[in-house]
């Protein structure tokens, strides 16, 4: 079964932009923190949060997080995100404990486009599907034998059988194979991330998910998130030979 991506903001830091501006007044104030908050009014916020992106001073970003609530995504795809190990938490549903009974997968664009492709594309899933449920239960049947000698009650058996032998039919799962997550990240996490994932070079998956991020944390620190898009937006591109050659394209995209 096909699925497609799904993406939400669970939660984030309460009023992020003022957090921000607040902490970064704090370094040069000999106020306190309490009279510091008080005096943030909206001009204020978007003054501080403008001269610490132009200064390119983004410790006091660090202060703000981000909780999405990741579905319809491949595991391909989450391979690559979990790359991103700084200021970032990520919690994701296991093929250890959790069985992929009628799994859903993703399908890339170009293989849906090309009707042969796609139905090569689907057996194969389909195929992947039936050996993952046959190993399933030849292992399932060996283990909960192998717990029952043990001494272990039936319904221990059974549970500890199906663990293992999911665990083991696993590696026969493809990366196409949907999985869910949910992601946290502080906003300067947020920076790097959509540096490299927003890129036409990126992974055509993962960048849509950057994507649907950036326009999610725009909703509520849109002063925060202005400049964030690809490398390319605010200086030349860092790809060198390998650039897209669309920069004016990208540049309008995300200015826009």
């Amino acid at each position: 079964m096909q699925s497609t991506m799904r993406v939400k903001l669970i939660t984030h830091t309460p009023e992020p932009e003022k957090t921000i501006a607040a902490a970064a007044s704090l370094c040069y104030s000999p106020k306190d923190i309490t009279s510091l908050l008080d005096e943030m009014n909206d001009e204020i916020v978007q003054r501080l949060i403008n001269m610490l992106a132009k200064l390119g001073h983004e410790s006091p970003f660090e202060h703000i997080s981000f909780t999405f609530g990741i579905e319809g995504v491949s595991r391909s795809l989450t391979h690559q995100l979990v790359r991103h190990r700084i200021g970032s938490s990520y919690s994701q549903k296991s093929q250890r404990y959790v069985k992929e009974g009628a799994f859903e997968y993703i399908v890339p664009p170009e293989i849906q486009k090309k009707p042969e492709v796609l139905a090569i594309y689907e057996e194969a899933m389909k195929n992947q599907q039936t050996a993952y449920d046959e190993i399933v239960e030849l292992l399932k049947k060996e283990y909960f034998n192998d717990q029952i000698k043990a001494g272990k009650t039936e319904k221990q058996a059974n549970s500890l059988a199906e663990k293992k032998a999911i665990e083991d039919a696993r590696f026969v799962l493809p990366n196409a194979c949907e999985t869910k997550i949910i992601v946290t990240m502080n906003a300067r996490a947020l920076f790097n991330f959509f540096y490299h994932r927003c890129c036409n070079r990126a992974q055509w998956e993962i960048r849509n998910l950057a994507d649907e991020m950036l326009k999610l944390v725009k909703m509520v620190a849109p002063t925060v998130f202005k400049y964030s898009g690809p490398n390319c937006l605010h200086a030349p591109c860092p790809e060198g030979d390998m650039t897209c050659g669309e920069i004016d394209k990208v540049r309008n995209k995300y200015n826009g």
